[in-house]
């Protein structure tokens, strides 16, 4: 029994498709019908709601669009892919639960691989031509993948204590012309800064204000007439004595001595000698180099000296990370040539599995009708996990990139013929026309190959030749029909006679005609 299948798809308000519901069943599982009956839009509502993109001309999106698409994991346990229209945007949820289209196309790698004639992504991944090589020969890289993590964790401690030789001599040389720096600015406290800068400014004041100062103290305590200190002498000597008042006179006099006193200082800080020019140039000098060092060193000088006792013991763990550092670079030179062993051998086991792969897939490339076809894996890298797939659609062409050389329908081959030599059953095949452009007998190569494919993993494919579709084990029929001027589309399995009707239609366009449902019968018969 596959591990996972995809049970149910569920689509409503997609351009034609009103409302389908499909219960898939295992194996080869087959979608015909007649052209624009909606066969492409089913896809698209498969891909809409595995996270495809939304594009409103490709799907036919409405206000009512809705589309589910329920997978059976393989352990028991189903999960639930969603997406539908909401206000005028695309909700999506997973089982029932909110979330991003971007997680539906994550989680629906797991269960899904959609071989679309234009659009397959399986071989445009180098990541999923290395699984394919790897798988084909049962090759593992955990020994080589567990030597590199061991490499990482060197690498992480060597640079932790100051990396290899020259990159801890250039770390110590940067942090000693750090310390140095810091220690030359002789910092006194943390506060230092802000000290100068008062004073700088109290007497760059002084020295601004001095023509001011002179100016208040002379209308204050002056020569002349006028002065305040002056006429507040006068009035106290104008006060009459014995008249209750010579507590209050005194008290008078000793203020206006005060304010003489006051004036006397105000002239001598007004003085032009008062203000230190050389004082004033230290502190500004001793300002900008304060700066300096607050900027470069965490943006204060606390943090400056925090940093300099960092750096100092930084520049201790270096020099006493010798010894390890030591026992690192012996290491790392020992997982470094097992690294280099281990590549090349996983190399040499890639090569081998991509030759054999490219053979086993040749057998099957004329089944599939590309007999003239070459396809070839390539491995590079000192790993070999640098893997591309190169193709040559017909004798006497140069190889070239799958995906660029490759038509739609011949690269939908090419993955047919992949499937029969890879197939895994931890994934659902989709397959999209894959028998575009072909008929006859190599139509029922392609058929056998589809039900052999089937046998591995749950396939659906959608096809318009009936030899492709006899070979079904479940057929599904969308059909269009046209009532009370609208446009409608359902789906349904069909069985027994109906599925007898449709093969007919398939091959003469007539579901009635006697000789058409004669080979309809033939054809199914041959199935084993």
């Amino acid at each position: 029994m596959p591990k996972a299948q995809l049970l149910e798809l569920f689509a409503r308000g997609l351009g034609v498709i009103e409302e389908a519901r499909i219960g898939f069943g295992p194996g080869f599982n087959v979608i015909t019908g007649e052209t624009g009956a909606g066969k492409t839009l089913l896809l698209g509502a498969l891909e809409l709601c595995l996270g495809g993109d939304a594009v409103a001309s490709r799907y036919a999106l409405n206000h009512d669009t809705r589309a589910i698409a329920v997978f059976d994991r393989g352990d028991g346990r189903d999960i639930v892919f969603s997406r539908e229209s909401v206000s005028g945007r695309l909700r999506a949820s997973l089982d029932d639960a909110p979330t991003s289209a971007e997680v539906l196309r994550q989680r629906a790698r797991d269960v899904i691989v959609i071989h679309g004639q234009h659009d397959s992504l399986a071989l445009r991944s180098r990541g999923e031509v290395l699984r394919l090589i790897d798988a084909a020969g049962a090759i593992s890289s955990d020994g080589l993948d567990a030597v590199r993590r061991e490499i990482d964790e060197r690498e992480r401690e060597r640079a932790s204590l100051g990396g290899d030789e020259q990159t801890r001599a250039r770390e110590r040389d940067f942090l000693d012309f750090q310390c140095r720096e810091i220690d030359a600015a002789r910092l006194r406290s943390g506060d230092e800064l802000e000290e100068v800068l008062e004073e700088l400014t109290r007497m760059s004041s002084l020295r601004d204000a001095h023509d001011a100062l002179l100016s208040a103290a002379e209308a204050l305590d002056g020569d002349g007439d006028g002065a305040i200190l002056n006429r507040f002498a006068e009035a106290i000597s104008g006060l009459p004595r014995e008249a209750g008042v010579d507590d209050l006179r005194t008290e008078l006099a000793n203020a206006l001595e005060a304010a003489r006193a006051n004036v006397h200082e105000l002239r001598e800080r007004a003085a032009p000698d008062f203000v230190d020019p050389e004082r004033l140039a230290q502190l500004e000098e001793r300002a900008s180099v304060l700066r300096q060092i607050s900027r470069k060193y965490g943006g204060s000088l606390t943090a400056a000296l925090e940093q300099l006792d960092a750096f100092s013991r930084r520049i201790a763990e270096i020099d006493g990370a010798q010894g390890r550092l030591s026992l690192l670079e012996a290491e790392l030179g020992e997982l470094k040539r097992r690294e280099v062993a281990l590549a090349a051998e996983l190399r040499r086991e890639r090569e081998a599995s991509a030759q054999r792969l490219t053979d086993r897939v040749a057998r099957q490339l004329p089944r599939v009708a590309l007999p003239n076809a070459r396809l070839r894996f390539v491995v590079e890298g000192v790993d070999g996990s640098l893997a591309h797939i190169v193709f040559a659609p017909n004798p006497g062409w140069p190889e070239g990139p799958l995906s660029s050389l490759a038509s739609g329908g011949e690269l939908s081959r090419v993955l047919l013929a992949l499937s029969l030599e890879t197939a895994h059953d931890d994934v659902v095949a989709v397959f999209d026309e894959v028998d575009a452009g072909v008929g006859g007998q190599v139509a029922q190569q392609i058929g056998d190959c589809l039900r052999e494919v089937g046998a591995s993993q749950q396939v659906i494919a959608v096809t318009h030749l009936a030899s492709v579709a006899a070979k079904a084990a479940h057929h599904f029929v969308i059909e269009k029909t046209v009532a009370d001027g609208a446009t409608r589309t359902r789906v349904r399995e069909v069985r027994g006679e109906e599925r007898v009707r449709e093969i007919a239609r398939m091959l003469a366009g007539d579901a009635q005609s006697a000789e058409a449902a004669a080979l309809a019968r033939r054809l199914l018969e041959s199935v084993p």
